[in-house]
């Protein structure tokens, strides 16, 4: 019978359906790096979110077979470790589809139309001491006819693509694998960083792809240019885009991830008070259709392996 434990329950807020086959199954709310593996210790499956399973752990746990990563990326498991032991690792993939491409547009709308600064405005009595009908004094930009650059061209750069020809934005994608599709340009990074209006991230986070946005590549873009990122904080250097925001280098940004969650006190996007910067806590992801679609393909995974059939396995 297999023993399953779920080592950071409280991060998925949704229903969790019985896996179909006799198990017994242990959540715990969160997860410390001390506490893995006494609390692994007889499972068979391991489900974790973000609680990292390192190879001093599994060296500890000879009973564990399966690790089922409650999200797409899997830096917190030491992949090569879990192969060298026959340790099946499955991720979830393609959920979270409308919700974060939602999330990338909210960004967005909000930095090119400034409506963190006429907020404030509105707040400050501006707009009621104005001699005019309204408040112009913030440069408005629409996405209308703008070029949108898609760093990574998987499932999520695809959906973030649809929903901007649907706002009527050029498109324009850097990917590491050839593009097919007639409706976009594949461009070279420093070529899509030139033109674009909006430049949207959708990479994995790899050693390749770490800081792969720094102070050179903010300066080759449009000084009018917006820079969004709801895929990994480590693909862009926090202190160069800092400094960028301050001097000007670009127009604003919007993030949803930053290098290390929960951040560190001293991370320099978070002592930024400008109207051109907005981080959101990274709960793109999170809407309620997305943690369930989530939580559904999080057992389906864990079903087929106990069938005998694995699926997305990393």
């Amino acid at each position: 019978m297999h023993h399953i434990v779920f080592l950071d329950r409280d991060s998925l807020l949704a229903n969790v359906r019985p896996p179909a086959f006799e198990h017994s199954w242990t959540d715990y709310p969160s997860t410390t790096a001390d506490q893995v593996v006494e609390r692994l210790r007889g499972a068979t499956i391991c489900v974790t979110n973000k609680v990292p399973v390192r190879d001093e752990h599994m060296a500890q746990l000879p009973d564990l077979k399966m690790i089922a990563v409650a999200a797409t990326g899997t830096d917190n498991v030491d992949l090569a470790a879990a192969r060298a032991r026959g340790i099946v690792v499955a991720n979830i993939r393609n959920y979270s589809l409308g919700a974060v491409p939602e999330h990338a547009f909210a960004l967005m709308l909000a930095l090119r139309r400034n409506l963190i600064a006429y907020r404030a405005d509105v707040e400050a009595g501006k707009w009621q001491a104005s001699p005019r009908f309204c408040l112009l004094d913030h440069p408005i930009r629409d996405l209308s006819g703008s070029t949108l650059g898609i760093v990574g061209y998987g499932a999520l750069g695809q959906a973030v693509a649809r929903i901007g020809r649907a706002f009527g934005m050029k498109i324009i994608v850097t990917s590491r694998s050839p593009v097919s599709d007639p409706e976009v340009r594949q461009v070279p990074l420093d070529e899509l960083l030139r033109e674009s209006d909006v430049v949207s991230l959708h990479a994995p986070l790899t050693e390749a792809t770490r800081h792969m946005i720094g102070a050179a590549e903010l300066q080759a873009m449009k000084r009018s240019a917006i820079l969004i990122n709801t895929a990994r904080g480590g693909l862009v250097d926090e202190q160069a885009l800092a400094d960028a925001l301050r001097a000007g280098v670009i127009a604003a940004a919007g993030f949803d991830v930053l290098s290390k969650e929960p951040p560190a006190p001293d991370n320099p996007l978070l002592t930024l008070r400008l109207p051109n910067f907005l981080l959101t806590p990274h709960n793109a992801w999170g809407s309620a259709q997305a943690m369930q679609t989530l939580a559904d393909m999080l057992v389906d995974n864990i079903d087929a392996y106990a069938a005998g059939h694995p699926t997305n396995v990393v």
